[in-house]
């Protein structure tokens, strides 16, 4: 099952980051690109949770997964 951001809601993002027009086919490589981050980051979050003998992830070890990524 692959999630998915809203198309809409990244052009809203690019719009108000001053970004006039963009294209589907450009939403969805930026789609690609957070979805891959996001599974990056919250595979590395989990390694310090349980590195910390945690099962829950807290602020903390997202910020350091973010900093070694």
């Amino acid at each position: 099952m692959k999630l998915d951001f809203p198309l809409y809601t990244l052009k809203k993002l690019a719009k108000r980051n001053g970004v006039k027009r963009i294209s589907s086919k450009a939403l969805e490589e930026v789609e690609d690109f957070l979805l891959e981050l996001t599974e990056k980051i919250s595979k590395a979050s989990s390694v310090y949770a349980s590195h910390a003998k945690r099962l829950t992830i807290k602020p903390e070890d997202v910020k350091l997964a973010i900093k070694g990524e």
